[in-house]
């Protein structure tokens, strides 16, 4: 076994890092932000590798799969970065009359209400490895992070002790396990395997344990940063027509990897445990971190303005970064909060300064019909509208399908839906054909056995598919 460690180059992973952030805190905090919420009782959704005695029992995983192709050049290298929250249950005490402190549901301050809660500290696991070394046979770099108790003292008003907060955190033990295998394919490729597993030796007692013990011992929202020092990494939503059988071969389990970093480049993996898609990126109109659903700031930051004293009181208290999401909504001007309102990221290519001047004459559709024109805006009521049903009919390999045709759904890779799944090889009916103002083509089709068929055909509801999307029924 060998294993290595090396601090990262701090340039590597760094715009990866803002969308892996946003990973690690999703779901950390919900809004209302206070402790009391029903839906802030069940923490630590994504991404838990709980202790191996005792998640088998209980549905959830022990260890994380990442596989993916790579086409490392030279003598490269692998860097690896683990990133996880270690939970840290907080507990609160009061000061008594004899001096001795005591368990309280809540401790209320002027500023703030304190009451017990589940913190998470981030923790990072790095190391690099040559490829020529994964190539070799399986790298393992096991990691610990120990048990402690800290104490951190709780002033009142006049600055006199009033209480303190009591922070516990539980050891936990995993370990990293990466190792590359040759595929026989018409470039140099690798498939690189990288397991997270958490190795912890600890026991639920005979009388049985609920999840917040288990939780306490686990990585939570843990995920993989993937980096080369030469080469490239290969899409696996979109890869190259000579990989895509061994691509779709990849196994990934409760995580999923997608390329990260800089536009144009492919040697950055995010394995993420929530579906993203290649070069996720952070909006940029977003003011700061609200760790709700990856997320909605222009709703999250007008219902956070709008709590209660009391409830902002019981926020700041539940922790410091609900604390923060509550101060950014009251200090929030008004100008950053219109900037979350109606961002239109499809003109941001030809608005922004340096973008290439609009062409005279629009992209033409089949059949000479012009897109548009620059003295006829698209939204002109009296004009044809380019996103309008039309009543022709466009090839799907070499067949004409249009409404009425029968086809069969195949959603392509490049989607990240993960209800395509469920409507995989299933048959549907073409509704309509439509064109969207960048020339794009879009089957509009109900699925065959729908009960809300009709409601959805009344409604103008329909699922969309591009072409290479579906097939045509043979028997159609």
């Amino acid at each position: 076994m060998t294993t290595a460690t090396t601090e990262l180059p701090a340039s590597r992973f760094a715009l990866a890092r803002q969308v892996a952030d946003a990973v690690l805190f999703e779901g950390y905090v919900l809004y209302p932000y206070r402790a009391s919420a029903a839906k802030n009782r069940m923490r630590w959704q994504f991404g838990v590798l709980v202790p191996p005695a005792w998640g088998p029992d209980h549905g959830e995983p022990s260890c994380q799969r990442t596989e993916l192709v790579m086409e490392p050049r030279g003598r490269a290298d692998v860097a690896v970065e683990l990133r996880f929250l270690h939970p840290c249950r907080r507990t609160v005490e009061e000061v008594r009359a004899d001096g001795t402190f005591a368990d309280v549901p809540a401790l209320h301050l002027p500023d703030r209400v304190l009451v017990p809660w589940d913190e998470g500290t981030e923790e990072r696991v790095e190391m690099t490895v040559p490829v020529a070394e994964l190539e070799a046979g399986e790298v393992c770099l096991p990691f610990t992070r120990p048990a402690r108790e800290e104490t951190e003292p709780v002033p009142g008003a006049d600055g006199r002790t009033v209480g303190r907060l009591v922070r516990r955190t539980e050891r936990v033990d995993g370990v990293v396990r990466l190792h590359a295998d040759p595929l026989d394919l018409p470039y140099r490729a690798l498939k690189l395997t990288a397991v997270v597993e958490n190795t912890g030796d600890w026991t639920p007692p005979p009388e049985g344990a609920g999840r917040e013990a288990a939780l306490a011992r686990s990585l939570v929202a843990s995920h993989l940063l993937l980096g080369l020092s030469a080469g490239s990494f290969l899409s696996m939503t979109d890869p190259p027509e000579w990989a895509r059988a061994v691509v779709g071969g990849c196994t990934n389990r409760h995580t999923w990897p997608v390329l990260a970093g800089e536009d144009g480049r492919a040697d950055v993996v995010l394995s993420s445990p929530i579906i993203l898609e290649d070069h996720p990126r952070i909006a940029p109109e977003s003011a700061g971190a609200m760790y709700d659903a990856t997320e909605i700031d222009e709703i999250l930051a007008l219902r956070t303005a709008a709590l209660t004293d009391e409830e902002k009181r019981e926020a700041r208290g539940t922790d410091v970064r609900a604390a923060a999401v509550v101060d950014l909504a009251d200090t929030m001007p008004p100008e950053i909060l219109e900037r979350l309102h109606g961002a239109v990221r499809a003109l941001r290519e030809i608005t922004e300064p340096g973008a290439a001047q609009p062409v005279q004459d629009g992209p033409e559709l089949p059949g000479g019909e012009a897109l548009f024109r620059p003295d006829t805006p698209w939204w002109d009521p009296e004009h044809t509208d380019p996103a309008a049903p039309h009543g022709d009919r466009v090839l799907v390999g070499g067949t004409p399908v249009g409404p009425g045709s029968r086809v069969v759904l195949r959603p392509g890779l490049r989607r990240t839906d993960a209800q395509d799944l469920f409507l995989q090889g299933r048959t549907a009916l073409v509704e309509a054909v439509l064109r969207d103002v960048d020339g794009g083509v879009h089957l509009a089709v109900t699925v065959d056995g729908d009960p809300g068929a009709d409601i959805r055909r009344a409604q103008g509801r329909f699922l969309y598919f591009q072409p290479d999307e579906l097939a045509p029924l043979e028997d159609a």
